[in-house]
């Protein structure tokens, strides 16, 4: 019972560490081809929620996660923020959510850790979030996911856990030693990625791409998988060499109880 419990284990951190790798490489295929925002698209939607209320400010620029730039087409590779005034007052931020929520704009989502409550949603190819500042509410417009985009997302997580969930069912089903070993480095060398990867998708969700983290990561990963071809190779190279035949006496030993020469 205990051996099957730990087979069903290792196949579901298998299925669980690859399905995270083809959950980062489906959001990275599904989100390509959005709609970029521009400065002019970003400043009439918002004088759409708040007419004769201008900005002070505003920022256009690419998006970063990771280190990693986006490109202008990916989701949240192109945002464009607009900075207004108010101080800590909420109200401005409250009539926000009010004009967005009766010009069409949905899929409302809390954002936490702002001063007032903060708030994204979609339309138009185009996603908006509100987060309060000391000095006022700020509108951050981005692309918004593209059609299929969940569906990409789905179908390579499934991909990758039943890829996972085969390697490693193999590498438990085989003799110890060497496919123990590739599977504890395939572990470690996936454990990070996948851990940090939830972690974010706890915090946002698919709200922000998660494939930069591996692109972020692929410096120590890819050293990690050339560690485990080496020592694969290795391994498998002292266990099928031949093991030195034991040394013969050429001369036949003596019968007990034979006969001496004369």
């Amino acid at each position: 019972m205990r051996h099957r419990l730990r087979h069903v284990a290792v196949v579901l951190l298998g299925a669980v560490l690859l399905g995270t790798v083809g959950l980062a490489a489906g959001s990275w295929y599904g989100g390509r081809g959005a709609a970029p925002v521009s400065l002019d698209k970003a400043q009439s939607a918002a004088r759409e929620l708040l007419p004769g209320t201008e900005p002070i400010g505003s920022l256009t620029a690419l998006g970063y996660r990771y280190g990693i730039a986006l490109a202008a087409d990916d989701v949240g590779g192109s945002q464009v923020e607009l900075q207004y005034g108010g101080g800590t007052d909420c109200a401005l931020s409250e009539r926000l959510r009010a004009a967005a929520e009766t010009r069409g704009w949905r899929e409302f989502r809390d954002v936490p850790g702002s001063r007032c409550d903060g708030w994204r949603a979609e339309r138009d190819g185009m996603a908006l979030t509100l987060t309060h500042l000391a000095n006022g509410p700020r509108l951050s417009m981005e692309p918004a996911a593209p059609r299929g985009f969940l569906a990409a997302t789905i179908t390579g997580t499934l991909l990758g856990a039943a890829a996972g969930a085969a390697l490693f069912w193999l590498l438990a089903r085989r003799q110890p030693r060497v496919p123990r070993l590739v599977g504890v480095l395939v572990t470690v060398a996936l454990l990070p990625g996948a851990a940090m990867t939830w972690t974010d998708l706890a915090t946002d969700g698919l709200a922000e791409p998660v494939w930069p983290l591996w692109q972020a990561l692929a410096p120590a990963l890819v050293p990690a998988a050339l560690v485990l071809v080496l020592v694969v190779v290795i391994v498998l190279a002292k266990r099928q060499k031949p093991a030195a035949a034991p040394a013969v006496d050429a001369k036949p030993a003596a019968r007990a109880g034979s006969p001496s020469g004369t």
